[in-house]
């Protein structure tokens, strides 16, 4: 057992509803999906609250950068750095605007295959409105749309995986609550300003600082080749690929960098 997936099971155990104690199972959803479909969220908009404490610094740190607030954005996230990007468009190309440190997933490297074998998601994912959560258990949260088309044609399963705050998780990447309203509020403002649904790429490493020779005798190396058809598209554009699923695979279409007017 990791040592990831260790720290997630110590944290498990017990909510109080009603005065009664009641034990969580182990599965693919996190905690926090547990307790929130049983109905134990805090009341209020903690959103609100987070994006104001936030919102001041990342104008001026956007502003400074030449990228404005509710622009839209595009998350990386490297499950072996434990880093999660954050770019922002510019109007011609995504622009990294920061990268913050994973403070703890589960399980291994490789892709999530069933509920409840404690891995995080690796692949292609995209966050609308609705998958926004501010009255998660563990502060505020995303759900990133796990199982996809393509983890459905391998008969993947599995639900609520998320990107959450704490540093507690099964099956997600948890942020800290520093970090997450952040990332959240960010993500918010696009999503508010009219970006249809976030684009969410998850990879095993940096491809672009792993030799092949070093992953090529994985189990999954044929997975994460497709993975890297996704990565490399957009480091050549400046702009997330689109990406559909056809023959079990990703079929990755790299999106053209708009040209200068004029």
């Amino acid at each position: 057992m990791s040592p990831r997936l260790r720290l997630g099971l110590a944290a498990l155990p017990i909510l109080l509803l009603g005065g009664a104690l009641f034990a969580l199972p182990v599965t693919g959803r996190t905690l926090a999906a547990r307790a929130e479909s049983a109905g134990v969220v805090p009341r209020g908009d903690r959103a609100a609250a987070a994006a104001a404490r936030v919102r001041p610094a990342l104008e001026r740190d956007l502003a400074a950068a030449g990228l404005r607030w509710g622009a839209p954005v595009f998350i990386r996230i490297f499950k072996d750095e434990s880093e999660l990007e954050l770019w922002v468009d510019d109007g011609r190309r995504f622009r990294l605007f920061r990268t913050w440190p994973i403070c703890t997933w589960s399980g291994d490297l490789g892709p999530k295959q069933r509920q409840g074998d404690g891995q995080a998601p690796e692949g292609f994912y995209r966050v609308a409105r609705g998958q926004l959560n501010p009255h998660s258990q563990y502060h505020l949260s995303f759900n990133l749309g796990y199982p996809n088309a393509y983890d459905r044609a391998h008969g993947r399963t599995g639900d609520y995986l998320m990107v959450h705050g704490s540093c507690v998780s099964i099956g997600c990447y948890a942020m800290g609550d520093a970090n997450i309203e952040q990332i959240y509020s960010l993500l918010a403002a696009a999503l508010a300003k009219g970006q249809s649904a976030v684009p969410v790429h998850v990879f095993p490493f940096r491809f672009g600082q792993r030799a092949e020779a070093d992953w090529r005798a994985s189990p999954w190396r044929d997975f994460w080749s497709n993975l890297r058809e996704g990565h490399d598209a957009f480091e050549r554009t400046g702009r997330p690929p689109r990406i559909g699923v056809a023959g079990r695979r990703y079929v990755v279409t790299q999106t053209p960098t708009p040209q200068p007017a004029g």
